[in-house]
């Protein structure tokens, strides 16, 4: 597959996902995300392929020509065969180009190309599963589109990135067809521990244990797992989004990814820090507005000592932990009335579910408070124009103003009464916003039921059940989610099963304090870079060396400590959590993917790379005044550009292939602002990270300690061991920070 005429400074990227332009799940906030970045690295060698959705498209995608005359010709070859296809530009930050290919338009030719997946792999593909039928034709269009490429240009190296099974097929078959791109395979969650985690089985410690097939195939989903195994199996360079994820994988799928690929967010940094707080008091203002609405007869709280946490995500009641975060509200419920605590804390769960229509109850509350809300503010206008008048007329003798009880006419109180007896209600409020498609087999109801969290007065727990996605336009809860978001004190995600989880990681940006666990990548990520990341608001609950009981005694007393803080110490954690947001931002994050495509490079193009036999000289990206050093220690007070990079596609492939941290780019990214001191008073303890831990199997995952960890004597045996096989002058022995 080498071939040394191909240029390698300057490849050409093709990155590949079912939600390219077509929004499905969390992966569409990945590639959108990650684009600007991209974009600044490659330019238009750039292109995003996906599924042509013509409900979608017309909306998402401004249809132009390109301007790459292969494409052009490649293209113009696949349309004469039948193949529609939308070539334009993704009208999101950066404008990327994309290609997005009509599956329908090839749709009879499935059944030949599933024979020909049988006959080239032995991947089964049963007749009536739509989505793999769907994935069979796209990957069958892209590897079509990559093969016609790449026999017009010859001059530069293609990288083709994949991302999740459904765009997985293409890579057996590039593989198989000998087509001259280098594969890049992500897995953003496994398909087989979905639907085991979601089943009543401890997952983390049976990994090794589990007959893979056998397990596939009970749960019907053996086909697609076969899929997913392929691209791992069949890509150059193989990566996941976490260390939970790759030990999984290594286990599941049976390779052991090459790196870690966290996922990042488009971190916009305020240029006063007091900004993020006002944010939140506006829509907390505006949560305390449906809360007023919702508890509307039984408003015997003070909204100034309520605290407001959330869990949202989708409707998956074990792996996202949601039976957990239940059971400690009630225990937290307990613990708050025994310590006759003043605190109320109301307590949102956001997860979609079937339903018929809002509750008479939640509408009839908004209603009612509006309505006593215009009466109080026409009300005050009139006092205060009659107020005015009468002062005027004083004449400077105060005591001709009238008693205050006065100011109110018979008019005003007869009014005011009318409304104030229009709040009274019979029944407790509400648990849930909405009417139930099928109420009595809801999990997340029936265990509030058996908790018995029923909003009573005696209740310093609340508990709201809003089952629907959150928009501006919603008649009970009007906010948008990140404006909900930045209105709660404290996010809680107690996920069993979350390979990334990109709701603490939205909150951390927001800078609102978050629970999770250490079987979520999110939270593994953490741990790995922060000392102590509980000090900085990013609470991390015990879910695998841990029982379930003292798992949820922990995360009850993380939510009962939080119940006690003051005002002024959560404002003070609000801070320290914004400052963890250039972690997570793709300007930092994106080097990761680099490193991923470079090392795919390396494997496909070795000579392009290293001194050949007739002495050429070895190739090196970060030669110049450019280079970028990433092998240095972070210091504690860290900047947003050039501290070292948080992912560990280097600690876990580094060692193996003679590379350097500092080879994997040889520019800039162009910074969004001035680099500017860091203004807070107290310091942030970043881990570093030994070379010696780094390059075991299932490192910083359960399994991974120290008694399976290679010290830096065996690995200075490993470099000399390969030095005098590969003649290249053997493995970088620095530490890797």
């Amino acid at each position: 597959m080498a071939d040394d005429k191909r240029d390698v400074r300057n490849p050409v990227l093709f990155e590949c996902a079912w939600e390219v332009a077509n929004k499905v799940g969390g992966i569409y906030t990945v590639i959108k995300t990650k684009v600007p970045v991209t974009v600044s690295e490659f330019g238009d060698r750039y292109t995003l392929i996906g599924p042509l959705s013509y409900k979608t498209a017309p909306m998402e995608v401004e249809a132009e020509e390109p301007a790459d005359p292969h494409i052009a010709a490649s293209l113009e070859a696949m349309r004469a065969k039948g193949v529609k296809a939308l070539y334009g530009r993704w009208l999101i930050e950066g404008a990327p180009r994309v290609l997005l290919f009509d599956t329908g338009s090839q749709y009879h030719r499935l059944d030949e190309w599933k024979g020909d997946l049988w006959n080239l792999s032995g991947i089964p593909t049963p007749p009536n599963d739509h989505e793999t039928n769907e994935t069979i034709v796209f990957g069958y269009l892209v590897a079509w589109f990559l093969g016609e490429y790449v026999s017009r240009q010859f001059d530069t190296a293609v990288i083709a990135h994949f991302h999740e099974w459904q765009a997985g097929i293409a890579i057996p078959l590039c593989r198989k067809r000998h087509i001259d791109v280098t594969t890049v395979f992500t897995t953003h969650a496994t398909l087989l521990g979905r639907y085991l985690c979601a089943g009543s089985v401890d997952f983390y410690n049976n990994l090794q244990y589990f007959d893979v097939d056998h397990e596939a195939g009970k749960r019907g989903i053996y086909h697609r797992y076969c899929i997913e195994r392929s691209a791992t199996h069949c890509a150059d360079v193989f990566t996941t989004v976490s260390h939970i994820t790759a030990y999984e994988a290594e286990h599941l799928l049976k390779r052991k990814p090459d790196g870690v690929l966290p996922n990042g967010l488009n971190v916009i940094k305020f240029q006063a820090m007091h900004e993020f707080q006002n944010l939140h008091s506006t829509a907390k203002s505006k949560i305390n507005e449906f809360v007023r609405g919702h508890f509307y007869g039984h408003m015997d709280f003070d909204l100034d000592n309520t605290l407001y946490m959330f869990t949202a995500g989708r409707y998956e009641y074990r792996n996202k932990g949601v039976d957990m975060f239940i059971e400690s509200l009630a225990r937290l419920n307990y613990r708050l009335q025994a310590a006759n605590s003043k605190v109320t804390v109301v307590a949102f769960l956001i997860m979609p579910a079937p339903t018929h229509s809002y509750t008479i109850e939640s509408l009839k509350g908004q209603a009612v408070t509006k309505q006593l809300r215009d009466t109080v503010t026409e009300i005050q206008n009139r006092v205060g124009q009659r107020l005015f008048d009468m002062a005027t007329k004083s004449n400077g003798d105060y005591a001709k103003l009238p008693p205050t009880d006065e100011l109110l006419s018979e008019e005003d109180k007869v009014l005011l009464k009318r409304r104030i007896f229009a709040l009274k209600r019979n029944g407790l409020p509400p648990v849930t916003t909405h009417n139930m498609a099928d109420d009595a087999a809801d999990p997340i109801l029936n265990q509030i039921r058996r908790v018995k969290l029923f909003n009573t007065a005696q209740d310093r727990v609340k508990v709201v059940f809003h089952p629907d996605f959150l928009n501006a336009n919603n008649p009970v809860l009007g906010l948008d989610y990140e404006e909900f978001v930045r209105g709660c004190h404290l996010g809680v995600f107690p996920s069993y099963y979350e390979p990334w989880g990109y709701t603490p990681a939205e909150c951390t940006v927001m800078g609102i304090p978050s629970v999770t666990t250490n079987l979520s990548g999110f939270g593994c990520f953490m741990q790995d870079m922060i000392e102590r990341p509980e000090d900085e608001g990013c609470y991390i609950v015990d879910r695998r060396m841990k029982s379930p009981e003292d798992s949820v005694s922990q995360l009850s007393d993380v939510l009962f400590s939080f119940c006690g803080r003051s005002r002024r110490q959560r404002i003070n954690q609000r801070n320290r959590v914004e400052r963890l947001s250039p972690l997570l931002d793709w300007k930092n994050l994106g080097i990761e993917y680099s490193k991923a495509r470079q090392l795919a490079l390396r494997r496909a193009y070795p000579d392009a790379f290293y001194a050949g036999a007739e002495g050429d000289e070895e190739f090196d990206f970060a030669s110049g005044p450019e280079k970028l050093a990433l092998s240095v220690p972070p210091s504690p007070r860290f900047k947003s550009q050039g501290f070292a990079t948080p992912g560990d596609m280097g600690t876990l492939t580094e060692e193996m292939q003679a590379l350097s941290t500092s080879d994997y780019r040889g520019f800039p990214w162009p910074a969004s602002q001035e680099d500017e001191e860091d203004s807070y008073p107290f310091p942030l303890v970043m881990k570093v990270r030994s070379r010696a831990s780094s390059v075991m199997s299932g490192a910083s995952t359960p399994g991974g300690g120290p008694f399976r960890s290679l010290s830096e004597g065996d690995l200075r045996k490993a470099d000399a061991a390969l030095s005098q096989v590969n003649g290249h002058g053997g493995i970088n022995g620095h530490g890797k920070a």
